[in-house]
């Protein structure tokens, strides 16, 4: 599936995360400060930072393997949604040019290289809001420049404001086409912030804090990205050909308190995450066809690679104070993936694809506890294959089948001993987990205007192993199965007005026996989102979008649950003829008091029981906030 930017950002969001709501079933949601990188939810995962969605942005992968605060992390606050020119959507394990990190799904968003008109806007909201963007493209020689950059501040509804500062730009040169041409890209990310954590319910419940109270005011965080990439394509009489490659600097701070007095009655649980790294790599991939038997094919093949050298840390501290280090490692990390897949079509109604892909993964870990240090390697192949009948009556018929993986943090493949008494030992995990996933599905343009899709599919795993950056520890989740539907459709019956409805649901479950049930915590049912947009190239435009989220299981045995949040957002504005445009947004327009994200989980608070207790911790929805943007295209 292949999303417009104009689509992206014909829909108001409160955040930039939320951008990538647009592909169906996927909800973004946050449970700290306006820097962390987002939570997402797809098919029946919980993906905590994006732990089996891979995205990437012009070719550079944004998720972070053994990263200082969750497997996969991914954060795309360095995102200026403007500038996006598509998302490639695919869903699944059954493409072989998706690796590590792509099993719930993969999402590629590409950039423009030139925009049509400069842009220059503001916007000013409720909570102290303001964000300025400058973007404008040039003719430089043969090509084109384009630059634009972005600064962003914001306190939010919280008792302790958030206190965003977040700066960020892209300078760009383009030339050629899309199919014989190169780009190169420079990007730079700086962000600042206090969070308001998700709080235990009983605080609010005993007036201890209001709603939007906070247990610990020191927690927060800095961060910052700073890239250098290029991407060239070539076409001659043997072929497509395209290189991309990126160098990246990535560096985070995080302080968190997440159980308050549970682990340090006295000083508190506010721990400090360490995340620095730079990280290079390249894809590089060839598609030619030929013909097999007589039948049209097209053969791609691929080989891509990435090394990360990482410097990761763990420490306790006391309103961003050090006490103490749990634990403190370098580590070397890479991968190598080589790939290939063929199409053929056998008939006008009738055609397939099979694919295979080898990934290899080395690494080493140097600890300041020497017995967790060591050296750790895995390999494994990852067949696909796919089937497509049809089309009759514009209405097709797929069916896909593959297998891929899911890699741990690899300080987890080498750990022996619990960092926090470097005593207590621990086992080790496997560097790589294997997933296996089936779909059938229908896709049809039979009615005029209208695009509708409906998917059957399932997705097992062998092991949710998980690092836990927050205890330095590996977690040894249980096998999975999901099964579930995804209902797609967006109808335009003129070109000025379009309509959208995507709903979906899924069964998730532990696969294996344990008396404290099967349910998996955190893993949505049911989801859903509908949308009209409206508006035309001059004049007054606006749209309205739903957004269903809906409960989850907390605990294993389905006890506890979280409340469904059901979130409008809406917008109306005027485009002049002479390129100025005026923009009203208004976010939770109902003012639904709910959650954006909920836990289960031991902590303490002071006076309370040594063993702390067990309770709901919620982060909860904005309220109601209306943004507007001013803004000149020239």
């Amino acid at each position: 599936m292949r999303i417009g930017g104009g689509q992206v950002n014909a829909v108001p969001f409160l955040r930039t995360g939320e951008a990538l709501e647009v592909v169906p079933g996927l909800i973004v949601t946050q449970h700290s400060g306006e820097g962390k990188a987002n939570q997402y939810f797809l098919r029946g995962f919980n993906l905590d930072h994006g732990t089996d969605l891979a995205i990437t942005v012009d070719g550079m992968p944004v998720n972070m393997p053994t990263h200082g605060h969750g497997q996969g992390y991914a954060d795309i606050n360095f995102l200026i949604p403007e500038l996006i020119q598509s998302l490639n959507v695919r869903k699944g394990p059954y493409y072989a040019d998706v690796g590590d990190f792509g099993s719930a799904g993969a999402v590629g968003i590409d950039y423009v290289n030139r925009l049509p008109k400069n842009i220059a806007e503001m916007t000013f909201g409720s909570f102290g809001y303001r964000r300025g963007l400058a973007a404008g493209s040039t003719t430089v020689g043969d090509g084109s420049l384009l630059a634009a950059i972005e600064g962003t501040r914001y306190d939010g509804p919280w008792d302790v404001p958030d206190d965003v500062r977040k700066i960020n730009g892209v300078l760009r040169y383009s030339q050629g086409t899309a199919t014989d041409g190169f780009t190169l890209s420079g990007m730079a990310y700086s962000n600042a912030w206090n969070s308001t954590d998700q709080v235990a319910q009983r605080a609010i419940d005993q007036g201890i804090i209001g709603r939007l109270g906070t247990l610990d005011p020191t927690d927060g965080g800095v961060s910052s990205r700073f890239s250098l990439s290029g991407n060239l394509a070539h076409s001659s009489d043997y072929g497509q050909t395209r290189v991309s490659a990126y160098l990246i600097r990535s560096d985070l701070q995080l302080y968190n308190n997440f159980t308050y007095y549970l682990d340090d009655p006295v000083n508190g649980d506010q721990f400090n995450q360490l995340d620095r790294r730079t990280l290079g790599g390249f894809d590089a991939r060839h598609a030619f066809d030929w013909r097999f038997g007589g039948f049209e094919t097209q053969t791609r093949v691929g080989v891509q690679s990435r090394y990360d050298d990482i410097h990761v840390g763990l420490f306790k501290t006391a309103q961003r104070s050090w006490l103490s280090t749990v634990r403190e490692d370098r580590v070397r990390e890479g991968n190598a993936g080589i790939w290939t897949d063929s199409t053929t079509r056998w008939s006008d109604w009738l055609r397939t694809s099979v694919g295979i892909r080898e990934d290899f993964f080395a690494g080493s870990v140097s600890s300041d506890t020497p017995e967790n240090s060591g050296n750790a390697q895995a390999s494994m192949a990852s067949p696909k294959a796919g089937i497509v009948f049809g089309p009759w009556f514009r209405t097709e018929f797929y069916g896909n089948v593959g297998t891929g993986l899911h890699s741990n943090d690899i300080r987890g493949a080498t750990i022996t001993v619990d960092p926090n008494d470097k005593v207590t030992p621990l086992d080790r995990v496997p560097l790589l987990v294997r997933s296996r996933g089936v779909e059938v599905g229908i896709r049809s343009r039979a009615i005029e205007g209208l695009t509708s899709s409906i998917a059957l599919f399932m997705l097992d795993f062998g092991s949710e192993l998980l690092f836990v950056g927050d205890a330095g520890t590996t977690e040894a989740s249980r096998p999975s199965r999901r099964v579930g539907v995804e209902w797609v459709n967006q109808y335009k019956p003129v070109p000025w007005l379009s309509f959208d409805l995507d709903i979906a649901y899924t069964r998730a479950r532990f696969t294996d026996f344990d008396p404290t049930g099967d349910y998996i915590p955190g893993a949505p049912a049911w989801v859903g989102s509908a949308a009209v947009i409206f508006g035309k190239e001059t004049g007054w435009f606006g749209a309205v979008k739903a957004r269903y989220f809906g409960p989850r299981p907390l605990i294993e045995d389905d006890s506890v649950r979280s409340l469904a949040s059901l979130i409008f957002n809406a917008r109306a504005g005027y485009r002049f003829d002479n390129g100025l445009r005026v923009q009203l947004d208004v976010l939770n327009l109902f003012n639904a008091q709910t959650n954006q994200i909920e836990y289960y989980y031991l902590s303490r608070l002071p006076g309370e029981p040594i063993g702390g207790v067990a309770d709901r911790h919620a982060h909860p929805a904005e309220p109601r906030a209306v943004r507007l943007t001013l803004a000149a295209r020239f």
